[in-house]
């Protein structure tokens, strides 16, 4: 398992990370050198035009892609390097995801979903339904848990997602686009909870979005353009 270096002020590190696609005069540079640090209880929100590299930093970020070189540092220890069965321990045990698409099992109940992550802990499975129930009460959805997805909203079946994440006590939640498909009533319910997670749990989250408003709640936003980060901002309009 894992084991934090001594003293180290960042939680995510990258070190002049690239990150290469195809080979010779086909070759792509979605990554070109970047350095980033974001801190244990930080809110990040990453912007930039599609093809600027947001989306690459984020898969390798969340340990679903490795740099082409450059370090990539998780509690100040290597792990870009490491094998595909290293990077899924770590997230398994340190990163949750939730993403534009709420990717649940329509045939499944809500609480059923959120206790998936459980499953692949090897969890029983009374402790996985107390802890599910426990993060489907922690968004909201206590009264849900007996439903299927096509008997929830969108609104509801994103809670369902982000208990899903948050239900192993992921030190970093992951969001890619996580209003995308809401209206803009429903996505500033997700943000206030997204917000409340990070300000009164301590969970450090890095979420892309392209939708200014969407990214006012974060307290810093990182813009990217052409495999490089453009400008790296504390939000004061931070909600």
């Amino acid at each position: 398992m894992l084991q934090k270096a001594p003293a180290d002020p960042a939680l995510i590190e990258f070190r002049k990370v690239t990150r290469t696609f195809g080979i010779g005069t086909g070759a792509v540079h979605a990554l070109a050198g970047v350095d980033l640090q974001i801190a244990t209880g930080e809110f990040v929100a990453i912007m930039g035009p599609s093809g600027s590299g947001k989306s690459t930093a984020m898969n390798i970020l969340g340990c679903l892609d490795a740099p082409s070189s450059g370090d990539h540092l998780f509690h100040g220890r290597e792990v870009g390097r490491l094998p595909r069965d290293q990077r899924a321990l770590i997230r398994r045990y340190f990163l949750g995801f939730v993403f534009q698409g709420f990717n649940l099992l329509p045939r499944t109940t809500a609480l059923e979903n959120v206790e998936l992550p459980l499953v692949y802990r090897g969890i029983t499975s009374g402790e996985r339904h107390r802890l599910a129930a426990k993060a489907l009460e922690q968004v909201g959805l206590a009264h849900r848990g007996s439903h299927t997805s096509a008997e929830l909203s969108g609104g509801q079946q994103q809670r369902v997602a982000i208990a899903r994440a948050i239900v192993t006590s992921p030190e970093v939640l992951l969001a890619d686009e996580p209003t995308g498909n809401l209206d803009t009533r429903t996505s500033i319910e997700i943000m206030e909870l997204v917000t409340s997670l990070n300000r009164n749990d301590g969970i450090t989250v890095v979420m892309v979005t392209h939708e200014q408003d969407i990214a006012a709640y974060a307290q810093r936003v990182i813009r990217f353009v052409d495999g490089r980060i453009e400008s790296d901002v504390l939000n004061k309009q931070s909600v």
